[in-house]
């Protein structure tokens, strides 16, 4: 059966991976850490696009059914008039409708990446589902680093972070987008910070609802195996990638791990033997 393909910058899009086996545990998963080029969130959206097109048709060779792309920074580059010949879910718009359903005094606060704040996509997203939705935005370039070195629980991280969110606090939000993939890692620090009457938002449940929307209605065809497989590409070989995805996709198992050379086309072969 096809898999579903998974791309992120490095190891964050696992949290997104992670809420996808648990929901679709039949699927099969073909993960992309493009890490050779990580992180994409100081990139200009330029450059950015060009990866993400370099990484789609990269994992269209392995029959994929559909792809997610677990990358906010690679997300705010999507608009609806590409058509990359395979489904496309962004986590964008997803975690906008989960702030928007979430939030009970109409501020919101944005994490994420410089490329990610400065598109203001998540702002005009909201202010899609309504236009008196107050939004604070704070770029926060240091924790990608951070999390993709396995350092989520060090007492310098809860330092940088506090030094983050504290020009949120005076807004009164009441609602915290985790505006990149990597943030729910920190999510127990972040929650710790900000105090439990704030709710975090990230992207992931909610794109795995949409998915199972689409296959539920029949747009992208359903996975009848009894257990599906979770196969992991890099394009920068790494024994401390392995280690650090291996961590965070726990329980779930990886089955197979090979390197990506996005410059070459991979041979034909169907998902099964890869």
């Amino acid at each position: 059966m096809s898999p579903i393909g998974v791309f992120d910058s490095g190891v964050g899009g696992i949290t997104v991976l992670n809420a996808l086996k648990k929901t679709f545990p039949n699927e099969n998963f073909l993960y992309l850490g493009d890490t050779a080029r990580l992180p994409y969130g100081t990139k200009s959206p330029k450059t950015v696009l060009k990866y993400l097109t370099q990484n789609v048709n990269y994992l269209k060779h392995f029959d994929v059914k559909a792809i997610v792309v677990a990358c906010n920074s690679a997300s705010t580059v999507l608009s609806g008039e590409q058509n990359f010949g395979v489904p496309l879910y962004g986590v964008i718009k997803p975690g906008a409708k989960a702030a928007y359903s979430a939030t009970r005094n109409k501020r919101v606060g944005i994490l994420g990446t410089r490329t990610t704040v400065q598109s203001q996509v998540y702002v005009k997203a909201l202010r899609e589902f309504d236009s008196d939705i107050f939004t604070v935005q704070q770029a926060c370039p240091l924790l990608v680093p951070l999390v993709e070195e396995g350092w989520e629980s060090e007492e310098v991280t809860e330092r940088i972070i506090s030094k983050y969110i504290s020009p949120l606090k005076k807004h009164h939000i009441d609602t915290l987008i985790l505006g990149c993939t990597h943030y729910p890692v920190l999510k127990q620090t972040i929650q710790k910070i900000v105090g439990p009457e704030i709710k975090l938002i990230d992207s992931a449940d909610a794109i795995a609802y949409d998915l199972a929307n689409d296959i539920q209605q029949g747009f992208i065809a359903s996975s009848n195996e009894s257990e599906g497989r979770i196969d992991m590409l890099a394009t920068d070989d790494g024994d401390f990638f392995h280690k650090i995805a291996s961590k965070l996709i726990s329980p779930h198992t990886i089955n197979t791990w090979s390197m990506a050379d996005l410059r070459q086309t991979p041979a034909k072969r169907t998902y099964e033997n890869v």
